[in-house]
């Protein structure tokens, strides 16, 4: 079994929602400085949530999740906003 990390986001941050309620939003770190340390840690999988993408329907975080697919080696899932 592999396990993936999961990094949730929105509008550019990385975030926890308090039972998914946009709402109740906490921020957790900034998602380079996190996708960094993870990856320093070993990591090799990673899922990342667009969570605006997943409200809107269409992907919306595009910018920051190239921008860590520049600096991590990891393998990462995408979801949320994406319909085709």
């Amino acid at each position: 079994m592999q396990l993936y990390t999961a990094i949730d986001l929105l509008a550019g941050q990385s975030v926890r929602l308090t039972q998914g309620d946009y709402r109740q939003v906490s921020l957790t770190a900034d998602p380079l400085t996190q996708v960094k340390n993870l990856t320093a840690t070993g990591l090799k999988h990673l899922h990342l949530v667009d969570l605006d993408g997943a409200r809107s329907q269409q992907p919306i975080n595009q910018a920051v999740i190239s921008t860590i697919r520049q600096h991590t080696p990891a393998f990462i899932e995408l979801g949320g906003g994406i319909r085709t």
